[in-house]
């Protein structure tokens, strides 16, 4: 069943809930109130039991064997890879490669296409509020290259300034590599004019779709972006497994990221000749359960539908951001017009690690620090902030045990 098919149905969020094992745990003899979702995202049953399957039915190395084990586990990955290239559109499942998460499929594409295409003198064009990963990969590449990164800004509600974007694009931008969501702020990106802009001007561009992917469709056909990221763990699906999507007219230009088994089709000692796509990219043994596991996931989202997840990750979103702003100690970091599901905020005298250490004692989990984005804090001239992160599973009733918590808090402090 798919998203759209759903989209009509009424949102059940008790129903969600109770897909969900980790609720039935306490944390500190309380119940749990979990909002670290743009951290990682809890695990549905079914995810947990594709795992299990997996390791308890159908355990073997794929693609290398033509015994009964091995045959299931191929088939299994493979029939992920393609639920995935529905997801999001692709083209064909020769643009999903299996990656760790993000950050890899990030990296993988610095160290190939960058290194291919990018040279001294040329432009890597990012935005003021990326996470880290999707800094340091371009950092690197241009320290090697002689190249330059240059930063589109943002303004004081956390938007991208378009209009900057737009003046800093040159002759020089070999690469757009811009965020969908920021993971500190919650901003909705324009990617669509992002991406039209510049290949108006013959720039590719590639999304960090980490904190995107499991809040909204993805139609990467209808973006158009040449590259698009994701991980599985923030997705409702297991660690250690993410996607990088690119155009195959891309893919088959790039040379391999590592070497090793099973992205080859020939070795010797003189020549290696390799593997077709996608697996050019997949070398080694890859995360086989953790794929079958995102498959899972892919499927429960799909049935729950995005369209559902995201209007009511709205409300909640709405609900938390008005009742924070009631509160005359409390100042919200991150307002723009266009957010989804993050609510990033500071209590006057103190500090963010104390507010999560505080809001833990009573089964409450919030992230606390700089999320990975040192530069967005630098931006607005603090250390760190609280973040709470919104999940399909997250209810009114939790919105209200953080607002308890902060009174905890205060009592504490004051």
């Amino acid at each position: 069943m798919t998203a759209a098919a759903n989209k009509n149905i009424p949102y059940d969020v008790e129903k969600a809930r109770r897909d969900f094992p980790i609720f039935c745990e306490p944390v500190n003899g309380k119940q749990l109130i979990y909002l670290d979702n743009a951290a990682t995202t809890q695990k549905p049953q079914v995810v947990l039991d594709a795992l299990m399957h997996f390791y308890t039915r159908e355990c073997a190395n794929i693609h290398r064997g033509v015994h009964y084990l091995s045959e299931r586990a191929t088939e299994s990955y493979e029939t992920s890879r393609a639920k995935i290239t529905r997801l999001i559109n692709a083209a064909s499942p020769n643009e999903i490669i299996f990656v760790r998460g993000s950050t890899e499929a990030i990296n993988l594409v610095a160290q190939t296409y960058g290194k291919m295409f990018v040279g001294s003198g040329d432009e890597v064009l990012i935005s003021a509020m990326e996470h880290h990963s999707n800094i340091v990969p371009w950092q690197i590449l241009c320290e090697e290259k002689g190249a330059r990164l240059r930063v589109t800004p943002m303004n004081d509600a956390g938007e991208f300034v378009f209009e900057q974007y737009e003046r800093m694009l040159g002759p020089r931008t070999r690469l757009v590599a811009i965020t969908g969501v920021s993971n500190a702020l919650g901003t909705v990106n324009p990617v669509s004019e992002i991406i039209k802009l510049a290949h108006d001007r013959g720039v590719p561009v590639l999304v960090d779709g980490a904190q995107m992917i499991q809040h909204m469709p993805v139609d990467v056909r209808a973006l158009d972006c040449d590259f698009f990221a994701f991980s599985g763990h923030k997705m409702y699906g297991p660690t250690g497994i993410g996607v990088l999507y690119a155009k195959e007219r891309l893919l088959e230009k790039m040379p391999p990221y590592q070497g090793g088994g099973d992205m080859i089709t020939s070795v010797t000692f003189e020549k290696t000749i390799y593997n077709k796509l996608p697996y050019k990219f997949e070398a080694g043994t890859p995360n086989v359960a953790g794929a079958i596991g995102l498959g899972a996931a892919v499927d429960y989202l799909q049935s729950v539908g995005l369209e559902n997840i995201s209007a009511h990750e709205q409300e909640l979103l709405a609900c938390g951001t008005l009742a924070l702003q009631a509160l005359d100690d409390v100042r919200i970091i991150g307002t723009a017009k266009e957010k989804t599901s993050v609510i990033s905020f500071v209590l006057e005298g103190v500090h963010p690690h104390d507010i999560g250490t505080i809001l833990d004692k009573h089964g409450i989990a919030i992230r606390t620090g700089h999320h990975c984005a040192q530069p967005v804090m630098e931006f607005y001239g603090i250390p760190a902030t609280a973040r709470a992160s919104l999940g399909m599973y997250n209810t009114k009733e939790d919105i209200e045990a953080l607002l308890w918590g902060l009174r905890k808090v205060r009592e504490v402090f004051r």
